[in-house]
């Protein structure tokens, strides 16, 4: 039986080092733990950054488009505006090492127990604002700057896409119309003025710039202007006539872009350009109405569309019962599924502009956004 002393005291103290070895190694760990997630911060900002600008996104072009459908209907579009999103993190890691070294005559051995531990929390806080009050109302309900159109076509906008969308008439000639609740034809006039303006506007034989006044309470006046040097004799031809659709005179190099419903001087281009609300009234008029919100009257009429529109590729907003599976944007109201096609290009970049024609009416709020701190933990 003594024999049994030195041969137990052998195999303690292997137990001995064996307990070392197996602490040493979850010190590590946890060491390697801590230093790996010394700081998550900047790990997020790839992800969250586009993750959340991809959710606003689809939001925005959602919620558009259900205002749009709203006030086919006559319903009351409502905007609610993200104000700000807060992404709060915190990362806790632990570690926790118990264990029982018995003695030489202990029958019970020897004991070692390791853990480690990590909690994770993700704490968004996202702050949602209606747009509301007198300026988000008068932003929505005074006519767009005609300067700001004529911009835009200076940039690249196709000439009868967006005078299509943004202007009731040119030099009194008029576009398609929604006024007073009632659906009105454009002149044919028309339709074929801003489709041969898109032409000559690919020849860059019309563009335009803005001239400071004078008179210093004026400020500034956009001028149009017509090219007539290096032009090719079929594009001169065009030009004449978009001149003479929109009761324009032949001889002026320059026009003075006013806004006005009726027509002005001899050098003057007149635009009543629209107000965001009939501008997302105008495209409403070509959403594919159910034909039981027809029948029941909850829905404006159908306004046929011309020849031209069809041949130029009208807006179109379709509806079904059934969920689309491949749409640029849907949303469902009175049990029906009302979308845009993925591949319906037209209807995709008109879309695409009333929710930039948002930004240029200046309909949001320009107090100062708060300064928001957050502590890392």
């Amino acid at each position: 039986m003594r024999q049994a002393y030195p041969c137990s005291s052998i195999r303690s103290t292997g137990c001995i080092g064996f307990l070392v070895r197996r602490l040493s190694c979850a010190c590590v760990a946890v060491c390697l733990l801590a230093s790996g997630c010394t700081s998550i911060g900047p790990t997020t900002i790839v992800a969250d950054r586009f993750d959340y600008s991809a959710a606003i996104a689809d939001s925005w072009k959602q919620q558009t488009l259900l205002n749009i459908v709203k006030l086919r209907y006559l319903d009351l579009p409502v905007f609610v505006e993200v104000a700000s999103v807060v992404s709060g993190y915190s990362l806790q890691t632990g570690v926790s090492v118990n264990g029982t070294l018995s003695g030489e005559r202990a029958v019970q051995g020897n004991f070692l127990a390791a853990g480690v531990q990590g909690v994770y929390t993700d704490r968004p806080t996202i702050t949602y604002s209606p747009a509301t009050g007198q300026k988000f109302l008068r932003g929505l309900l005074e006519p767009i700057d005609p300067k700001n159109i004529f911009f835009m076509l200076q940039s690249g906008y196709a000439a009868d896409f967006l005078l299509g969308m943004t202007v009731e008439s040119l030099n009194g000639v008029r576009n398609r119309s929604t006024a007073a609740g009632m659906m009105q034809e454009a002149d044919p006039d028309f339709l074929r003025a801003v489709a041969l303006l898109r032409e000559v506007q690919a020849t860059g034989a019309v563009g335009m710039r803005v001239e400071e006044d004078k008179d210093k309470d004026k400020g500034s006046t956009a001028v149009l202007l017509f090219r007539r040097d290096d032009i090719a004799a079929d594009v001169v031809a065009k030009t004449a006539e978009v001149r003479r659709l929109l009761r324009m005179p032949i001889g002026p190099q320059k026009f003075k872009i006013k806004y006005s419903p009726a027509r002005g001087a001899d050098d003057e281009l007149t635009v009543n350009s629209r107000s965001m609300l009939q501008i997302m009234q105008a495209f409403s008029s070509y959403i594919d109405v159910p034909e039981e919100h027809l029948a029941d009257h909850s829905a404006l009429p159908v306004v046929a569309q011309s020849a031209a529109e069809l041949q130029q590729g009208a807006v179109q907003i379709h509806s079904g019962k059934q969920r689309p599976v491949n749409a640029y944007a849907a949303v469902r109201y009175r049990d029906y599924w009302f979308w845009i096609d993925q591949g319906d290009l037209r209807t995709k970049r008109a879309l695409n502009a009333v929710m930039l024609f948002f930004t240029m009416a200046d309909t949001g709020a320009q107090e100062a956004l708060p300064l928001v701190t957050i502590p890392a933990q």
